[in-house]
Parts: structure tokens; C-alpha cells; sequence
């Protein structure tokens, strides 16, 4: 563990110096120190740090839910859903049609489906962290996509998995779903209604208390949702939207920015260690189609969803590009898919897209004004933010 901070700091310092984000320097630390590239070898299996690595993911999304209020999803809760359900047509739409185009097979094509339609929530929210980005407008409905995202998840888990591993009828199937659907339902009841109670219950004085009371709320909450077949990412955003309503949500978001950090680092680190980069020539034609696909479906629907809101040129252009990035379900799904027995081809081509992915999101949400100026009214759009800049002063003016 010392050895992936240290590995992670000193790649991100050295990317720094040139401006590169800090999300690729993390996996790059983990893909060249991992089990799956020649050299030194800081951890044989990726394994050692999956408890360390779930508490980076659990961290990001709580996160996420502290800056989420209440009020955003009254006032605009319909279009952040049709957002949602815009882009998950048109990127799992994409998916599967790309998966049936492949010819691998039915259940391959329905995995390919989700690899290509879900977004990483983790290297989101990493982006709009680093870019300084939580308080733009744009922002809200990339949120909101996310939680449309997680839910989809949730239900989409519960019915693949019996899919494909063909061991379970379609009662079980629609048990699982249930149980999901009802944890998912649990949670919005305790959002809309008991943020007063469960805030008198982590009121407190003693930063100490307050910290292990949320960090046990988050961590608790999101293992008992992986026993009802919801993922943990949006349980942990549900119980950071409750406490970030409350009287304490201030102070637990100043408290958390050092935990998140520190263990989104190792989660990205860990990320790494388990891409093999040496796999991706065997599918490298399959995978580079894929992630054009990607970037075309998320253009498409930053500018449904900038036409929905009556956004400009950049925050259509940040929208399309934030949400770029694939990963932590990627990787899931091809675990699911290697103990299904499903194609071989699989497992190499989801590391392949999800490397690419996660190198590429983090650099093109960062220079999102290039694909501004391509859009309808972005270089006017663009010539006018720079003409509101304040110019510098002269040495000696006495101002």
C-alpha cells in the first residue's frame, strides 16, 4: 500500500510539471508496477488491494452526493431523467448493436452492451473535482446522469447475471430485480423524508465523531446494498445526498476531501493493476471502433442534453466529454464474463477500451474547448468568454 502512494504521487508530480491530469498517472503507476507488464512487481494480485480500492469508489461517490442537494432533484428531476434515459439509449443502444455486429454471441453482445453504456462514475467525479467544475451549471445533469446510470445498473445486474450464466429461471431473475428495486426505494424514502432525523443523529461538535460516524454510514450502507444487487457506487452517493442535506453536510465535506483523495488514488492504482495491456493487439480493430462509437454517442447526447437545459457550445461540449470515461463496471462485467465462459475475446477487448478510455476522458474534459469551437456557436460563444476576462493591470498604476 505504501508503495502505491508513493508510485502515484511521484507519477502525478512528474505529470503535473507537463499538465496532465492525475487520473491516467494513477493506472499508468498501476499498469507499470502490476503483474501484467515486464519489471518490477509491486503486487502479484490485484486482489491485495480490493478492500482499499472499494473504499476509493465508496469515497468518490459520497462524495458526489454531499455536493448533490435535495432541491436539484424537486426542481429539475424529470430532465436529469430524461437526460439519463437519452444517453443510456443511445450508448447501450450502440453497445449492443456494435456487440451483435461482432458476432460472439448473444450473451456477449448483451455484456458489450453495458461495457459500452455505462460511464465510470469514479473517474467522473475525479474530473469534475480536478477541472474545478462541481459548481458549474453543466454539472447538475452530468450528476443526474450518473444517478440514472447507477440505477439502470442496479436493475441491469440483476437480470444479466442469470442471463448469462444460464443457472437461474426467470422467477429468481425477477426476485433479484425486485430486491434491488427495493433497496433503490428504501433509500430515496430516507432522502426525501428522514434527512431531519438522521441528521439529529450525527450531530455532533467532535470532528472525530463525525468523521467515523459518516465514514461508517457510507461504508455500511454500501456493503448491505451489494447484498440486495445494488451497486455500492450509488448507495454510497444516496447516503452522501442525506447527510450533505443536513446541518453537519458543511463540515463532512471538508472532512472527507483528504479520505477521498487519498483512496481514489489507491482505487485508480489498483485499477491499473489489473489492465493487461499486452492483450489489446489480439482485438485492437474491435476496440478502436468501440471507443469511436463511444465519442460519437456522447457527443450526440451532450447536445440532447444542452438542448434540454438551453446550454452553450462548452457546456454541451463538457457534458459529452466528462462522461466519456469507462471503467470500474467495465472491469465487472469482464470478471462476470470470464466466469460465465463466455467469448475469450472478451476479457482482453474490455481491458483494451476501458485503458483507452480512462487515459483519454480525463485529457479531452480537460481541453473540452476544442470540441467547442466544432459546435454550432462555440466560437462566438468562446471569443465572448475571452473578451470578459479582466486584462492584468499595469505595474505602477497605484490601483
Amino acid at each position: 500500500m505504501g508503495g502505491a502512494f508513493v508510485a502515484a504521487a511521484i507519477l502525478a508530480r512528474l505529470g503535473g510539471r507537463i499538465g496532465l491530469p492525475t487520473i491516467p498517472l494513477f493506472i499508468l503507476a498501476g499498469i507499470l508496477l502490476g503483474p501484467n507488464t515486464p519489471g518490477f512487481v509491486l503486487l502479484e494480485d490485484p486482489h491485495d488491494l480490493e478492500m482499499l480500492s472499494a473504499l476509493g469508489l465508496v469515497l468518490l461517490l459520497f462524495y458526489l452526493g454531499l455536493e448533490f442537494h435535495m432541491d436539484d432533484l424537486k426542481t429539475g428531476g424529470k430532465k436529469m431523467a430524461i437526460a439519463g434515459s437519452v444517453y443510456l439509449a443511445l450508448n447501450v443502444g450502440a453497445g449492443l448493436i456494435f456487440g451483435f455486429a461482432l458476432g460472439w454471441g448473444t450473451s456477449e453482445a448483451l455484456v458489450l452492451a453495458g461495457v459500452l453504456g455505462i460511464s465510470s462514475s469514479a473517474i467522473v467525479t475525479k474530473i469534475l473535482v480536478d477541472a474545478g467544475r462541481i459548481g458549474n451549471p453543466e454539472t447538475k445533469p452530468i450528476l443526474g446522469i450518473i444517478v440514472v446510470e447507477d440505477i439502470f445498473l442496479a436493475l441491469y445486474l440483476a437480470a444479466l447475471q442469470p442471463i448469462i450464466s444460464g443457472s437461474e429461471g426467470a422467477g429468481e431473475t425477477a426476485w433479484q430485480i425486485t430486491k434491488a428495486f427495493g433497496f433503490l426505494v428504501l433509500l430515496a424514502v430516507a432522502a426525501r423524508w428522514g434527512t431531519q432525523i438522521i441528521g439529529k443523529l450525527f450531530a455532533t461538535k467532535d470532528d472525530e465523531l463525525l468523521t467515523i460516524s459518516f465514514l461508517g454510514a457510507a461504508v455500511l450502507v454500501s456493503g448491505v446494498a451489494e447484498q440486495f444487487g445494488v451497486a455500492d457506487a450509488i448507495a454510497a452517493f444516496m447516503v452522501g445526498l442525506i447527510l450533505g442535506n443536513t446541518a453537519s453536510g458543511e463540515r463532512i465535506r471538508e472532512l472527507v476531501h483528504p479520505l477521498r483523495d487519498a483512496f481514489a488514488a489507491i482505487f485508480f492504482f489498483g485499477f491499473g493493476l489489473s489492465i493487461a495491456p499486452g492483450d489489446l493487439p489480439t482485438v485492437i480493430w474491435p476496440v478502436l471502433i468501440a471507443v469511436l462509437l463511444t465519442v460519437v454517442m456522447n457527443i450526440a447526447a451532450g447536445l440532447f442534453t444542452a438542448r434540454i437545459y438551453g446550454f452553450g457550445a462548452l457546456p454541451t461540449a463538457n457534458v459529452g466529454t466528462t462522461l466519456l470515461a469507462r471503467g470500474e463496471f467495465a472491469l465487472i462485467l469482464a470478471t462476470m464474463a470470464a466466469v460465465a465462459g463466455l467469448d475469450p475475446r472478451l476479457s482482453p477487448f474490455i481491458a483494451g477500451y476501458v485503458l483507452i478510455l480512462a487515459v483519454l476522458a480525463p485529457l479531452v474534459a480537460g481541453r473540452s474547448h476544442w470540441l467547442a469551437r466544432i459546435l454550432p456557436g462555440g466560437k462566438a460563444e468562446l471569443a465572448k468568454a475571452a473578451e470578459a476576462v479582466p486584462e492584468p493591470e499595469p505595474a505602477g498604476s497605484g490601483r
